[in-house]
């Protein structure tokens, strides 16, 4: 038995060391102590899962970013001109933090159609695909080796053909069920293909934590895509007999620029080649003046951008927010800024999809639901199948669209991508859009048993939310 004695001895030095590691890294108290409850109270499991999702091994260590971000600004700033800017004046504030913290420039002249399922959005992609003349970037957290993905693949390795260059990065966690084989054969056609952080033994731990979320595609410069839709027929056929409800945004103009700017910044990190030529930022024959602006975020960086511009924006509402997101896990910043305006009489709501595709953050996401309910805000429950779209639209005035769920997966370690319009034009249209969305949902407190539920359904509820930070 003294060996068992010295078993344990051993084991409560390695979780003490453990425990201090996570107080050490200074991050928020919430999930330093979730991080300390797990490895302490789990022996073994929760010291492995520490290892493998919550050593904090970002920032520097793996890009320069904000030097790479300097460099791209200049090729696109001798690129892309603009005339008689305009901004509002009621956004200039939000608009100058996303130019001092990220280097995100706003760009006028924009084009946008709206897509809200598979079958609008991968049509719109592949006709103009097959427009390309010159090069197509494609960025996903997911491409799928499905009927889809294979349909686009073919696309892609056509255009390749022609002499197009075809650049594709994808996730390399995101895409863990895609064999090998999947993207070699679009190697071996002369298409430029590259992971996002591969995680390989024994590098694995400092890298599975930190993916690449961005859903993020540029032809010829033209034309872009951006949404919260990825290369996947699940977005056409559903899953588990729910349909997918999605929004994907088509911008042709200005904006094309910056869109192209985050993926060559993203394709710097990849492939260690900075693309700065001038095709890659041809001339906007649009002239309008919708007003958009493409943020970036990610754990490299010293802010969360986006978090910062989702909290500006719901302070600064007057008369209403609506926001739609598929998880709803807000961190303190958010769901402070959330409850404090519901109270002060802004018409909120948050639509959230009824049924899940992650039950773990289904079970999390219901105490911060009635929390923000209980403040005044009007929680729906999207009821037409799952809700994947991540959309905020303030007082006509602002609207934004992207990869960035409202959770702290999003806001702390994933690489995001989102971007702000700043045209009343376009905010009606999204508004309208989340008021469709509303006419298919059911209001949180007709759903039997989340406002009410019993003791035990309420413990679980309480435990999933603690450990929430962790996921």
């Amino acid at each position: 038995m003294h060996w068992l004695n010295g078993i344990f001895i051993i084991w409560q030095v390695i979780a003490i060391v453990a425990v201090i590691h996570v107080i050490m890294d200074n991050r928020q108290p919430a999930k330093t102590m979730a991080w300390a409850l797990v490895i302490w109270f789990v022996p073994v499991i929760g010291l492995i899962f520490y290892l493998f999702f919550g050593i904090n091994t970002r920032k520097e260590r793996y890009v320069s970013e904000r030097s790479l971000n300097q460099l791209t600004k200049r090729s696109m700033l001798e690129f892309a001109e603009q005339q008689n800017l305009r901004l509002p004046e009621r956004q200039k504030p939000l608009i100058d933090l996303f130019v001092n913290q990220n280097l995100s420039l706003p760009f006028k002249d924009n084009e946008v159609e709206i897509y809200t399922d598979g079958y609008g959005f991968f049509p719109a992609l592949l006709a103009v695909i097959h427009e390309a003349k010159s090069h197509i970037h494609v960025d996903m957290y997911i491409f799928a080796e499905d009927a889809l993905g294979q349909l686009v693949a073919d696309a892609l390795i056509a255009k390749a053909r022609e002499g197009v260059e075809v650049r594709v990065i994808y996730d390399d966690v995101g895409c863990w069920n895609v064999s090998h084989r999947f993207f070699e054969r679009m190697r071996e056609e002369g298409i430029e293909v590259a992971s996002f952080l591969p995680v390989r033994f024994p590098s694995f731990t400092s890298k599975v934590n930190y993916r690449n979320h961005r859903k993020i595609i540029v032809i010829d410069g033209h034309v872009g895509f951006i949404g919260g839709m990825n290369i996947a027929l699940r977005y056409v056929r559903g899953t588990g007999g729910h349909a997918w409800r999605d929004t994907m945004l088509k911008v042709t103009g200005g904006a094309v620029s910056a869109l192209q700017r985050a993926f060559l910044v993203d394709w710097y990190f990849v492939d260690r080649t900075l693309l700065t030529d001038r095709k890659f930022y041809p001339h906007v024959a649009i002239e309008n003046d919708c007003l958009a602006q493409v943020v970036t975020s990610g754990p490299v960086n010293p802010y969360p951008e986006i978090m910062q511009g989702f909290v500006r924006i719901i302070m600064g509402a007057r008369r209403y927010l609506y926001l739609e997101t598929p998880y709803f896990l807000p961190n303190e910043s958010v769901l402070f800024a959330l409850k404090t305006i519901a109270m002060a009489g802004v018409d909120v709501r948050v639509i959230c999809p009824r049924y899940s595709d992650a039950r773990f953050v289904e079970w999390a996401s219901r105490s911060y639901l009635r929390e923000v309910a209980e403040a005044g805000v009007k929680v729906l429950l999207y009821d037409a199948g799952f809700l994947h779209s991540k959309l905020m639209v303030c007082d006509d005035a602002v609207a934004t669209c992207g990869s960035t769920n409202l959770d702290f997966r999003s806001f702390e370690n994933n690489f995001e991508a989102n971007i702000f319009f700043y045209d009343e034009a376009l905010t009606l249209r999204m508004k309208e859009l989340f008021w469709k969305d509303e006419a298919l949902s059911v209001p949180l407190e007709k759903v039997p048993g989340r406002m009410r539920s019993g003791f035990l359904v309420r413990l679980w509820e309480s435990v999933t939310r603690m450990l929430s930070p962790l996921f």
